[in-house]
């Protein structure tokens, strides 16, 4: 029960690092200058995006035997953990347009649509077709969202410059790496090709 809570912190936190919601954090930080109505903002829309992220995984996982699943997995973590290695971009006026709506609100909206599509959220999905525990997936995942952004609102600038972007996303990688290789080994079993 405890590994579907800190398994998708630990990997939501490591893809977070240099992701684009990252630099939308460390925008709307410089910006608004009130980091806790962001980082309610944050909360909010992640809670949001990953729980609606999290059903759509375990509505998924119904739907394949539990080999044909693993596979699905392991082919998915694959991909993420490759596209984990490249660098995000923020669009210059992704933060922008919303800025008349205050800091709580334009953090709500920007980060939900921030994560539409995008790594993390595509891990959420993937994790709650693997582990049994949806809202501890959700909450595992929020949290991990949290661990990474938190710190470049309340530091700003400071911590973002000075963390080794490459090295954080290559250990991400690795962690996705590390479930694909663990998934195609459970689709092995389940597919009865190794004891189980």
């Amino acid at each position: 029960m405890l590994e579907s809570l800190l398994v998708p912190t630990l990997v939501v936190a490591l893809a977070e690092i240099g992701d684009k919601t990252q630099l939308l954090a460390l925008l709307l930080a410089a910006r608004f200058r009130r980091p806790l109505p962001i980082i309610l903002g944050m909360v909010a829309a992640t809670l949001a995006n990953h729980f609606l992220a999290g059903a759509v995984g375990t509505w998924v996982a119904g739907l394949f035997s539990p080999a044909a699943l693993r596979w699905i997995l392991a082919a998915a973590f694959a991909a993420v953990a490759l596209w984990t290695l490249i660098p995000d971009k923020l669009e210059d006026d992704e933060g922008a347009r919303l800025k008349r709506f205050g800091p709580f609100l334009t953090t709500l909206v920007a980060f939900f649509l921030a994560e539409m599509g995008d790594k993390t959220q595509v891990a959420t999905v993937m994790l709650a077709a693997q582990y049994p525990h949806f809202l501890l997936v959700v909450a595992g995942t929020t949290l991990g969202m949290l661990l990474a952004n938190v710190p470049v609102v309340l530091a700003g600038n400071f911590a973002a410059d000075r963390l080794p972007l490459t090295l954080i996303r290559r250990l991400a990688a690795l962690a996705f790496g590390v479930l694909a290789l663990y998934a195609a080994y459970e689709a092995l079993k389940a597919g009865g090709s190794l004891p189980g």
